[in-house]
Formats: structure tokens, C-alpha cells, sequence
């Protein structure tokens, strides 16, 4: 059974819940201040004291603020019913809640999850470098399809040269004449061409080793345990050093150089004059060079067109590893750190949960006792000053209901003797006003 409204129970148990409302506050308020402290000590730069001291005033401020703003909010909130006053103060305190965000919270997301962040924009940054490495890699090896193609020409004019040589399978004469001599030079040209390809194989291999290397010490810098500030300082220094790696590959392509030795081969044809000893024969030498520079001039252009496609494939962009702070970090990468944005802003609005249930409590209070008889509504110490009250008035004579002095009750007609049945008066006997008379009144005199 109930013995008291519910309104006096809600009213009851607001009172009895208000110092645990101010020790929460003061709780999350002092939280708030030591992650904001934890945050701000991340990004000033100075001396130890200066930053140890702006932390500590800068997080002593954001305390203060956040306790006051939320005290003001539980203390007025619950007790505006005005529409237009209530939509007022919930305005004010989104204003304030944006402030508290701007002030706190992401100092606070920077506190929770700042290593983690920097270590998610090295984790990003190693990546791209990896993914330059390997287009570098690449990019330096294409030349090294151009190398059957050159090496099958430097044989095939070595065979022809032979052939002419022993049997003369172009001229139809035996022995070292001009075609043979041709033939040999243009075999000879391809063959260092062909040992250029070669040769930048090994250099392309020992700069692609080195900077696996270098990617290997910049991922054990991301995963190791410890503070992120040496591994940072670390990571960068690696990072300057494989962007040089990365230039060194791109610039042992040797597919421009494969390019300009095949346009010398059809521009820079020197064809030897005809030694033959007859007529004849020197004009079948002319028609075997002709035919040889026609063969030259289509393989210069077939090495050509192969270099261009090679020299065509965009080259990698220098990419700069840019160090940033564990705030930076936090914002750039926030996708990422959510439950950590998410516990950094709760910290600091949690109470405007208690400010709505506290409202819903005092409007539930008003609705209550707005249906409350007065009687209902009294308390012990008015009942007590009523009683007191009641108990004078009576004493007074004064009638409670109307707050009139009480009249004086009138004798019946029968109860008084005839006039005409009273003595006569002798003189002897004094007669008595009954009905003049008035309880109040004093004794009457002798």
C-alpha cells in the first residue's frame, strides 16, 4: 500500500540522488580533464615545464567548464516548462555540447587512441611505399623484354656472317669480304646492346634487395611495442632512405638507351664499299648491303616502337612520408578509432542523460501534485500552526467557519417566570439581568 503521493517519492528520491549526481559529475569532469591533459601534452612543443604546465592549466580549465556548464544545465533544465524557454535552454546546451567537443573530445580521442592512430598512417604510408617499390621494380625490368628480341638479331647477323664467310650463301663467293664485314659489325653492335640489357639486371636486383630491406625495418618500426615518438623518428629516416632507393631504380631503366642505340643503328649506317674483284661480284655486295641496311632500318624500328611502349608506362611519383601528431592522426584516421571517438565524446556529454531524466522526473512531480487535494499537500509543521490556530479561535469564541465572533445562545420564552407570577418588589430584592448577562462577563459586583 502507498502510504505517501508519488510525487513526494519522486521528490524523495531526487533529493537522496543529488550528491551522487555531483560526484558523478565531478567524476567524469575529472576525467575529462586528464585525458584532455594526456591530449594537449601530445601537441604543444617547448620545454617540459611550459608543456607540463599549459597541459595542466589548459585541462584544469576544461574541468572546470565542463562541471559548471553541466551543473547549470541540471539545476535550470528540470525546472523550465515553457515551451519556448525549455526549446531556449536545449539550443544552449547543444551550443555547449559543440564547444565541449571542440574543447575535450578529440584531445580526449587523441589521448585514447593517438600511438594507434600514428601507427595507422605509418601502416598506410609503408604501404604506398611498397606499391612505389614494386612499380619501380617493374617498371626497370620491362627493359629486359627487349632482350630476346636484340639478342635473335645479334645472332642472326652472326650466322649471316658466318654463312658468307664458309660458304657464300649471299654473294655466292667464299671468304671476308664487305658483306661479311658488315654483317659482323652489325652483329657486334647488337651484342653489347644486349650486354647493356644484361647488365642492368644485376644493378635493378641489388637496388630492389636493398629496398625490401629498408620496407622490412619500416614494418618491424610499425608493429613493435613501445612509444611511438623514436619509431616515428625512426620510420621517417627509413622512408628518406627507400625514396632513394626508389629514384636509383627508376633510373636504371635502360629502355631510353635501348631506344637511342636502335635509332643509331638505322641512322648511323655506314655501309663499307664493295671489294669485290670483279664487277659482278662488287655489284652483288651492293645489293647484300642494301638488303642488310633494309634489315637494319626494320629492326631499328621494331626496337624502337618496343622502347616507346617501355618509356610510355608513367613513372612513380616521389612520395614524402609527412610526420603527424597523435590529434593529427586521430582526425585524419577517425573512420578507423570510432569506439574510441565514441568513449571521448561520452565522457563528456554522459550528463545529458541525467539532465533528461531529471526532467522527465520534475515534469512527472508537477503532473502529480497539480492532481493532489490540499489536504494532500500539507506538511506536518503547517498541520501543527492549524491546530494551534484552531485551539485560539475557539478560545476566542470566534466561529472557525465564518472567522465571526459566536452569538450567545437565547433562553427559551418558557423557561422565564410571568410577570405577573414575579413578587412585587418590596425593596428588599434586587433583581438579577439573566438575560442581560453574558458568560464572558465578569462577577458582578456586590
Amino acid at each position: 500500500m502507498q502510504l505517501k503521493p508519488n510525487a513526494f517519492r519522486l521528490n524523495e528520491t531526487v533529493r537522496g540522488v543529488e550528491t551522487m549526481t555531483r560526484f558523478a559529475l565531478a567524476v567524469l569532469a575529472l576525467a575529462s580533464g586528464v585525458y584532455t591533459y594526456l591530449g594537449v601534452r601530445g601537441i604543444l612543443d617547448g620545454s617540459a615545464t611550459f608543456v607540463f604546465f599549459a597541459a595542466i592549466i589548459y585541462s584544469a580549465a576544461v574541468s572546470v567548464a565542463i562541471y559548471a556548464f553541466w551543473s547549470y544545465m541540471l539545476r535550470f533544465v528540470p525546472l523550465v516548462t515553457s515551451g519556448v524557454q525549455r526549446i531556449g535552454l536545449f539550443v544552449t546546451m547543444a551550443i555547449g555540447c559543440a564547444m565541449i567537443i571542440a574543447m575535450s573530445s578529440w584531445l580526449n580521442a587523441a589521448a585514447l587512441a593517438g600511438s594507434a592512430a600514428t601507427e595507422q598512417h605509418m601502416a598506410v604510408t609503408l604501404q604506398g611505399y611498397a606499391e612505389d617499390l614494386d612499380q619501380a621494380h617493374a617498371n626497370a625490368l620491362a627493359a629486359q623484354s627487349l632482350l630476346p628480341d636484340v639478342q635473335r638479331a645479334a645472332e642472326r647477323f652472326s650466322g649471316l656472317a658466318a654463312d658468307e664467310r664458309e660458304s657464300g650463301a649471299l654473294t655466292g663467293t667464299t671468304g671476308s669480304g664487305s658483306v661479311v664485314q658488315l654483317l659482323t659489325q652489325m652483329g657486334s653492335q647488337m651484342n653489347q646492346l644486349a650486354s647493356t640489357i644484361t647488365g642492368s639486371r644485376e644493378e635493378v636486383a641489388a637496388l630492389f634487395e636493398q629496398g625490401s630491406a629498408r620496407l622490412a625495418t619500416m614494418r618491424e618500426l610499425v608493429s613493435t611495442p613501445g612509444q611511438i615518438e623514436p619509431r616515428a623518428d625512426a620510420f621517417q629516416s627509413e622512408a628518406v632512405q627507400l625514396s632513394a632507393v626508389i629514384a636509383s631504380l627508376q633510373q636504371t631503366g635502360v629502355a631510353a638507351s635501348v631506344k637511342r642505340a636502335a635509332a643509331d643503328l638505322s641512322a648511323g649506317f655506314i655501309a663499307p664499299v664493295a671489294d669485290g674483284r670483279s664487277a659482278d661480284l662488287a655489284n652483288r655486295q651492293d645489293q647484300v648491303m642494301e638488303t642488310v641496311r633494309t634489315s637494319v632500318a626494320a629492326q631499328s624500328t621494331a626496337l624502337s616502337a618496343a622502347a616507346d611502349e617501355i618509356l610510355a608506362t608513367p613513372p612513380v611519383e616521389q612520395r614524402r612520408y609527412v610526420p603527424l601528431s597523435s590529434a593529427e592522426a586521430v582526425i585524419r584516421y577517425w573512420q578507423d578509432f570510432i569506439p574510441s571517438w565514441a568513449g571521448a565524446i561520452s565522457i563528456d556529454l554522459l550528463p545529458v542523460v541525467l539532465v533528461l531524466v531529471l526532467m522527465i522526473v520534475n515534469d512527472a512531480m508537477r503532473k502529480d501534485s497539480s492532481s493532489l487535494e490540499e489536504a494532500e499537500n500539507i506538511t506536518a509543521a503547517e498541520m501543527l500552526r492549524a491546530l494551534a490556530l484552531y485551539r485560539r479561535m475557539e478560545a476566542a469564541g470566534v466561529d472557525v467557519a465564518t472567522g465571526q465572533p459566536r452569538p450567545e445562545p437565547q433562553a427559551p420564552a418558557e423557561d422565564l417566570p410571568a410577570a405577573a407570577e414575579l413578587p412585587a418588589d418590596d425593596g428588599t430584592v434586587t433583581p438579577i439581568e439573566a438575560a442581560q448577562r453574558k458568560r464572558t462577563d465578569g462577577p458582578r459586583p456586590a
